[in-house]
């Protein structure tokens, strides 16, 4: 019996087999969960296809978290796949634009493209978690995805602002629903290949980084380690921990230069 046995779990940003949200799917349904995962726009095709790798193959539902009608219909897309109660969460999207965000541009980004990233990446925590509400049970679980943005990294740059604003998200969804039964964490991964990593400008730099600090080591290419940490977070198992941030880095975060 899995610990995410009976329990259903909307996994959003599920793209390539490489993906956190991928692995995260995949893992909850081995552990018991009942899946539906998320995309939209051109990415959304790509989502159905790799669907059918997971077993059993999960709902493939659109959802674009920006877009007020997407979120408005989200319960009645979650009914019409035949959830009536919602355990979980998992945010795993975000977006800055690489071209003028990202990649050393920091000082001369134009607000309008800030202003997308912090949408994307922060705001949608919120708005994604309030859209769901209405199918909460009575212990639900929010996970969202980070990378470790209490300091700043080289290239990161906007991205790096609006996942700070998202791990504080965070801990006011855990303040002000934790009343209601609703925990709310962040999980830091350290850096793995996925698309979102490949299209941050110099980001090869940061396998670097991990190769000579992390004291566990660090696999760029495994996901399995992140997503165990999310799955776990769904689970019963941290019924009393909400606000925090798990790493998952291979202890570089505790380590000095």
């Amino acid at each position: 019996m899995g610990i995410l046995e009976g329990k259903t779990i909307l996994v959003t940003g599920v793209t390539m087999n490489t993906s956190i949200a991928y692995k995260v799917a995949e893992i909850a349904a081995e552990q018991g969960a009942t899946v539906v995962i998320s995309n939209f726009g051109r990415a959304l095709n790509l989502t159905r296809r790799i669907a059918s790798r997971l077993e059993p193959a999960p709902a493939v539902l659109e959802l674009d978290v920006t877009n007020t009608e997407h979120l408005a219909s989200l319960p009645a897309q979650l009914r019409a796949a035949g959830v009536e109660r919602l355990d979980g969460i998992v945010h795993s999207v975000a977006y800055a634009n690489p071209e003028t965000a990202l990649g050393g541009k920091f000082l001369t980004t134009p607000f309008e493209d800030v202003s997308t990233a912090m949408n994307v990446s922060a705001y949608s925590l919120v708005s994604l978690t309030m859209a769901c509400k209405e199918l909460f049970s009575e212990n639900v679980s929010v996970v969202g995805l980070t990378f470790d943005a209490r300091i700043s990294w080289p290239t990161y740059d906007w991205m790096g602002v609006a996942k700070a604003a998202l791990e504080s998200a965070s801990r006011y969804l855990a303040r002000y629903l934790g009343p209601e039964g609703v925990r709310s964490n962040i999980v830091a991964a350290g850096p793995l290949e996925t698309i979102a990593k490949k299209a941050i400008p110099g980001s090869h730099s940061f396998n670097d980084i991990w190769g000579g600090r992390a004291p566990l080591g660090w696999d760029s290419s495994d996901a399995t380690p992140t997503a165990k940490a999310v799955v776990a977070l769904l689970s019963d198992w941290f019924p009393s921990t909400t606000g925090e941030m798990i790493h998952v880095d291979g202890g570089l975060h505790s380590t000095g230069a």
